[in-house]
């Protein structure tokens, strides 16, 4: 027991973080790392340390899944999720769910209590009724914020591709102390975007995947560039050929910017705990675990260290 040492990555989502948004990202982010840390130190696996990890970011409303996920064109909220698990490459993801507070937890659901990979919408909505996940007014999870942007988009001359910059889907990896590594990501998906659009977040290998051979990564940015060019799989592909994570990481963000014009941001860990955090868009926040040590940032280059115990003190006197 023990013979790896933890490690755990989380995103708060690719895009422009607008400065009086900038405070809250972070804080969100690291009290994320912090909580997934806290699992996996006492022993625990990477698929609970990613799935707290990524709930905790669905009840912030800072970023754009769960509690403060983004509008549909007809002002709901739809959300999607993938968790994988990177020891027999078991997966359970959910797309275009209503009505619930978390849907990692549901993910996960799909993953251990189904033989299947992926519900949609209304069977979602059935499945998560016969495992007793309690269901919220679809207006609990809508915030001012979401709701003033969704009537900004309508306007005749406004340009949603302006605002959707600022994506914010949320994401975690992990390896644990036995060495296995796992994956979670869940968005509120595109504002404005068609009733039943479903983007990469749900898509194994776009949105995220995890293989204990090579390592665990996960997704955020322009969820249709990142379908085309199946991100999360390419990344472990460019590990599998001997790549680092943060060169892996990098050369397949160049790929998806060549290619299909696409911008977006990742997270990695390999199957020996080295990490990385890159992004092609402006911003992206994020934070990390390793050695007791809290590394987080938003900007390209940006990078603060404290010792976890610090982290964990302000983190209880609330940042």
């Amino acid at each position: 027991f023990g013979r790896m040492k933890p490690v755990i990555v989380v995103h708060g989502g690719a895009g422009r973080i607008f400065k009086e948004r900038e405070e809250g990202s972070r804080a969100g982010v690291v009290r994320a790392a912090l909580r997934g840390y806290g699992i996996l130190k006492q022993g625990g696996s990477a698929l609970d340390a990613v799935e707290e990890a990524v709930r905790s970011m669905e009840d912030d409303p800072h970023f754009n899944a769960g509690c403060g996920s983004v509008l549909n064109e007809k002002g709901e909220v739809e959300m999607d999720a993938i968790i994988m698990d990177g020891k027999n490459l078991d997966s359970g993801a959910v797309s275009a769910v209503k009505c619930i507070a978390n849907p990692i937890k549901l993910a996960r659901l799909v993953m251990e209590k189904t033989k299947h990979m992926l519900l949609t919408d209304h069977g979602a909505h059935l499945f998560a009724q016969a495992m007793g996940i309690p269901e919220i007014p679809g207006e609990k999870l809508i915030t001012k914020r979401s709701q003033e942007r969704w009537k900004k988009n309508l306007e005749p001359d406004s340009n949603p591709e302006e605002f959707q910059k600022d994506l914010g889907t949320v994401g975690a990896v992990a390896i644990d102390c036995e060495g296995n590594v796992a994956c979670a990501t869940s968005t509120g998906g595109l504002s404005n975007k068609l009733i039943g659009r479903v983007g990469d977040t749900a898509c194994i290998g776009s949105g995220g995947y995890a293989d204990n051979h090579s390592g665990a990564t996960s997704t955020t940015g322009h969820g249709e560039s990142i379908m085309k060019v199946v991100l999360a799989r390419l990344i472990l592909y460019h590990m599998e050929q001997g790549m680092s994570p943060e060169m892996a990481a990098d050369t397949a963000l160049d790929y998806m910017k060549t290619r299909v014009g696409g911008l977006g941001g990742v997270i990695v860990v390999n199957s020996s705990g080295e990490w990385a955090a890159r992004f092609s868009t402006k911003q992206m926040s994020w934070a990390t675990v390793k050695d007791d040590q809290l590394h987080y940032g938003i900007y390209a280059g940006e990078k603060n260290t404290k010792p976890v115990d610090e982290a964990l003190t302000s983190e209880s006197e609330g940042f």
